[in-house]
């Protein structure tokens, strides 16, 4: 059942990645690929994202925010463990709202959809990363009480590993 938030004048809704709004979910990526000056993921990636989405035990969540029924933004997540809370952890892996649909709630509306989850299912913690100049998203973050921690956050990709 899809999440729905009535702001004034703007209706919200969130509703689950599913078959029929998969197309969308991926040109939502592309337009955060863009803003993020990144290259979009390829064929084959979109077709493991399908996978990875709608298998049997699937990888990861994704859910497609609309603001007065238009497309406007997403947010993927996925569930880690700590051993230091014996709990799993939400951990938020995107949260896109495009440009024109910034200021109109739906950034805090998938925020707190995603804090809600973690809530509902138990979790100790909810992590999150942030690109250091996307200063924005880290204000943002910090007035829904979001907290930097002394943390650097380290990768190894494709061949390195």
């Amino acid at each position: 059942m899809p999440y729905s938030e009535n702001t004034a004048p703007e209706a919200i809704r969130i509703e689950r990645l599913n078959p029929e709004n998969y197309n969308i979910f991926t040109g939502l990526i592309e337009k955060l690929a863009e803003y993020e000056k990144l290259m979009p993921p390829d064929e084959d990636a979109i077709l493991r994202l399908k996978e990875d989405a709608f298998s049997a035990n699937p990888r990861y969540e994704a859910y497609i925010g609309y603001v007065n029924e238009i497309p406007a933004g997403y947010i993927t997540f996925y569930f880690t463990y700590s051993t230091f809370t014996a709990k799993s952890t939400l951990y938020l892996e995107d949260i896109f709202v495009l440009e024109e649909w910034r200021n109109h709630g739906l950034g805090r509306s998938l925020f707190e959809f995603c804090r809600n989850t973690a809530k509902t299912r138990g979790c100790g913690r909810m992590d999150w990363t942030v690109l250091t100049w996307n200063e924005p998203s880290i204000t943002f973050y910090e007035k829904q009480g979001g907290k930097r921690q002394d943390w650097y956050l380290y990768r190894l990709e494709g061949d390195e590993i």
